[in-house]
């Protein structure tokens, strides 16, 4: 079993706060209904987010350093931001293709917060058990860090390769069987997923959207949960990171959606984090690279990256 500094009750008390957050979402802010969101709207609660992880990190370092010293907990809150900044930063590829998946199926903007709403709380689930199952792999077969680091060096290139292309949805096996399946109708009912008509149960395009979104974030989560096995193997640093990384989704999709062009040269960062991280996992054994100096490159990739994507769309502009 590997290591965790969790104890019971804080995955306790961290499974109550996403729970509560996401009721907060759905009840008290109409989370599940049609509704625009505007820049300014996905700014604020983009900062939101951002500011709880940040507060997590604090908060996770006083408490360990009263209970197991400083230098862990100083070592423990900063695996949680490099694998949140990991986490965020590659949850930017899934806004890329949330604005294609949606532009495809030319979905209404009122209608998307409700898709990403529901993909966040199939997200959250399908990343429990694919943590969990990586954590047990991990613990069970240790060599399988240095397959996950060939997986993300591989990856990484592909992502080089294959920046320009986009992917072909209606060639989708998964979206081929379902519409073979299932009725469906000739187009939106308000933000419904499912209708009656004739007295029958029919599904409306918006689910077909559903599932596409579902479809991204587990091929996404393929990619990023061995990513931030290259940071730390504690349980409890990958799952919160990965947590916070997703209840951020929704807003950063909102907030880039408008000028995702603009950051158009972002997935070379991107891709080049996954091939640095895949490095760094199979060198672990000869050249540990300290976790300060992860985030620090990390961090040089990506805003290296966004400012050489503003410098080039001003230049053309």
């Amino acid at each position: 079993m590997l290591h965790t500094i969790a104890e019971p009750w804080m995955w306790g008390a961290f499974i109550a706060f996403v729970l509560a957050m996401i009721a907060l979402d759905v009840f008290a802010l109409n989370g599940s209904k049609s509704h625009k969101v505007s820049v300014k709207e996905a700014a604020i609660w983009s900062g939101v987010w951002i500011s709880l992880a940040l507060l997590f990190a604090y908060g996770l370092k006083l408490y360990l350093t009263n209970t197991v010293g400083s230098e862990i907990a100083n070592a423990k809150a900063m695996e949680f931001l490099a694998g949140y900044v990991i986490e965020k930063s590659l949850s930017v590829d899934n806004v890329f293709v949330f604005l294609l998946i949606f532009g495809h199926f030319s979905v209404p903007v009122q209608y998307q917060r409700k898709v990403l709403l529901y993909g966040v709380l199939g997200a959250i689930v399908m990343r429990i058990c694919m943590i969990l199952a990586g954590t047990w792999v991990v613990s069970q077969f240790a060599w399988v860090l240095y397959f996950f680091g060939i997986f993300l060096l591989f990856t990484g290139m592909r992502m080089l390769v294959a920046t320009e292309k986009e992917p072909d949805l209606n060639a989708n096996p998964v979206l081929r069987l379902v519409k073979k399946m299932l009725p469906f109708t000739d187009g939106y009912r308000e933000e419904k997923f499912s209708v009656i008509e004739n007295g029958k149960r029919v599904f409306t395009p918006l689910f077909l959207v559903l599932i596409l979104i579902e479809i991204s974030d587990v091929v996404f989560a393929v990619d990023s949960i061995p990513a931030i096995f290259a940071i730390t193997t504690d349980p409890f640093i990958v799952f919160t990171s990965n947590i916070f990384a997703i209840m951020g989704l929704r807003a950063l999709y909102f907030l880039l959606a408008d000028m995702a062009d603009r950051f158009h040269l972002l997935k070379f960062g991107l891709a080049f984090v996954l091939m640095f991280v895949g490095v760094k996992m199979l060198i672990v054994e000869w050249i540990h690279v300290p976790t300060s100096i992860s985030l620090m490159v990390i961090g040089v990739l990506l805003a290296g990256s966004i400012i050489a994507s503003l410098v080039s769309t001003r230049k053309k502009d």
